[in-house]
């Protein structure tokens, strides 16, 4: 599958809606990431950031809408198309999610050995996406023998090791000190202008998602610097979508929402 036209959007939600015993969750959310763009979710806890998520992933299925990822519809897409789809987007869970009794290599590698990849193959793969993220030494390691940010790091190079066009993010800095978040969100800045990602992320630090808006990940240097400095052009769009009572109640760019006197969107700027 190959990745959608410039002039479409990588991902679309239109008029979706979920519903769970407790009511509705999302009540007819809209909007699109454009390729390449980074989308922030910013809402209050249960405003339906991860739904969002899962939603594009193809784990939950709307009860209302249109959702499109790449050309597809990922809403109407049977089981069986939508396990090789999931090839093409990666998922950065907020606790990890890895297997705690599988050591770091094989929790990279097991979406790699479900496809069947031949073994050497597999752990070339594996050592360039541990190496992206700088934990290559930690390949026979268990979870449990390691930090936060590294059990982190980890779940960034398992997204990453098919190679993906869109990386779903749900707070992958949550819980983290703040040295540790940096790491991460440099992390994140490399993929994105090294390899063009294009992401989704839901997030409840507002200084992270004012991070990626601000700074770009230098390929020549190896540095993250200021995203337009000394006339150089703006880095990546990073724009914002504010949730609340299951609707969008926000889009915008990061001078937007800092210039906002909603009271609601103020709540995350403070």
């Amino acid at each position: 599958m190959s990745l959608s036209a410039p002039s479409e959007p990588a991902i679309a939600f239109e008029g979706v809606r979920i519903r769970f015993d407790a009511g509705d969750v999302l009540r007819g959310v809209s909007f699109s990431v454009a390729p390449g763009e980074t989308k922030i979710l910013v809402g209050e806890t249960g405003s339906g950031k991860t739904l969002l998520l899962k939603l594009a992933a193809g784990l939950l299925r709307p009860d209302a809408g249109r959702i499109a990822v790449l050309g597809r519809e990922v809403s109407a897409m049977p089981e069986r198309e939508l396990l090789a789809f999931r090839a093409q987007v990666g998922f950065v869970f907020q606790e990890g999610a890895l297997f705690d009794s599988l050591s770091v290599a094989e929790n990279v590698a097991y979406r790699l050995r479900e496809e069947g990849v031949d073994e050497g193959e597999m752990e070339q793969r594996v050592r360039q996406a541990l190496r992206f993220v700088e934990l290559d030494e930690a390949m026979d390691k268990l979870p449990g023998e390691l930090s936060g940010g590294m059990r982190r790091r980890v779940s960034i190079a398992r997204a990453i090791i098919t190679a993906p066009p869109i990386v779903l993010y749900d707070s992958p800095t949550a819980g983290l000190d703040p040295v540790t978040a940096q790491t991460i969100i440099t992390l994140i800045l490399r993929l994105r202008d090294t390899h063009g990602v294009t992401a989704l992320l839901a997030t409840h630090r507002i200084q992270d998602a004012f991070a990626l808006a601000h700074y770009r990940f230098e390929v020549d240097s190896g540095r993250v610097v200021p995203a337009a400095q000394n006339g150089t052009a703006p880095g990546p769009a990073t724009n914002f979508v504010v949730l609340r009572d299951g609707v969008v109640h926000f889009q915008g760019d990061h001078r937007a929402i800092a210039d906002s006197r909603d009271a609601y969107v103020q709540k995350f700027l403070i």
